[in-house]
């Protein structure tokens, strides 16, 4: 499903760095723009709009539409290839697709399997993918952690439960810039419903610790390429999901300390904002998007 901004929303794209500054880069109360990844050669963001895929050139402070062929709508979870030419996208049919950046036909990378699958991850030497299935698009089931190889072929849930990251729904698996981890959240260290915390596991399927413990619901860690640093989003406790037009923030924290932001960027949104890795290439700025609306009380 497509969402469209509210009336008296606008959608607005900002640029936030390592050392606490944020500036707008953009704002439209036209398209509701979301989950922006920072193009390799650091020119651009990819983002996803009215079903589409999105280029917004840094330099020309302008915004065109990348023209994808065989590919139904769009959501919000598109990764970038590690060859910065390509990028892989999740489809409202449920599936994942490949795509080059540069436009053109499309190819699909999952299987017809019963489930839906949400992508948000791919390992750094561009070999397999991590998302989250759910089991015939039933969202009242929680969401599995899985893998499988960028060209297609059987999903790691066929190996004798890879991951163990307990029986709650996760989200936003994304693989660490050396490889060796999936960092994601989950609802597996609460019996509250949606209390959504961070955590990572080995991509061996060991080692599954929490990296952080708050009475917040927080989502979608995302490393920045140096692996130095970490964006997250915070949604207010008792957060069911990562629902749209909320008061939440974007918080910062050094990796070797997740319990203590650097800093921290209060906005109104929540889906959308901040869904896939969206670090410039250098580890000094990231991107996120906000949906304010015309009364200020609830920006």
């Amino acid at each position: 499903m497509i969402r469209p901004l509210q009336s008296g929303q606008r959608c607005e794209v900002w640029i936030a760095s390592v050392s606490g500054e944020s500036v707008l880069l953009y704002s439209t109360d036209d398209l509701l723009l979301e989950a922006p990844n920072w193009t390799l050669d650091g020119s651009s963001l990819i983002l996803n709009g009215d079903g589409k895929l999105w280029r917004f050139d840094l330099d020309a402070v302008s915004l065109e539409p990348i023209s994808l062929i065989g590919v139904p709508d769009l959501n919000n979870d598109h990764v970038l290839a590690p060859d910065g030419q390509g990028i892989f996208v999740s489809a409202n049919d449920g599936h994942i697709y490949r795509a080059l950046l540069g436009g053109g036909p499309v190819t699909r990378i999952t299987d017809d399997d019963g489930s839906f699958h949400f992508l948000h991850g791919v390992s750094p030497d561009g070999k397999e993918l991590a998302y989250v299935g759910i089991e015939a698009g039933d969202f009242t089931q929680p969401g599995r952690l899985m893998t499988i190889a960028s060209d297609g072929g059987a999903t790691a849930s066929v190996d004798v439960g890879r991951f163990h990251v307990g029986s709650g729904h996760c989200d936003g698996p994304e693989y660490s810039p050396d490889g060796k981890w999936l960092y994601l959240n989950t609802e597996s260290f609460s019996s509250t419903q949606g209390h959504a915390q961070l955590a990572r596991v080995r991509v061996d399927g060991t080692g599954f610790e929490r990296l952080l413990e708050s009475e917040t619901v927080d989502w979608f860690p995302h490393l920045s390429p140096d692996g130095r640093y970490a964006s997250y989003i915070r949604f207010p406790r008792g957060t069911v999901g990562h629902p749209a037009d909320l008061p939440v923030a974007v918080v910062l924290v050094s990796t070797d300390d997740w319990a203590t932001p650097l800093n921290t960027w209060p906005l109104f949104g929540g889906q959308g904002s901040l869904n896939v890795n969206s670090w410039s290439p250098d580890s000094r700025r990231f991107a996120y998007v906000a949906y304010p609306l015309s009364d200020s009380t609830k920006d």
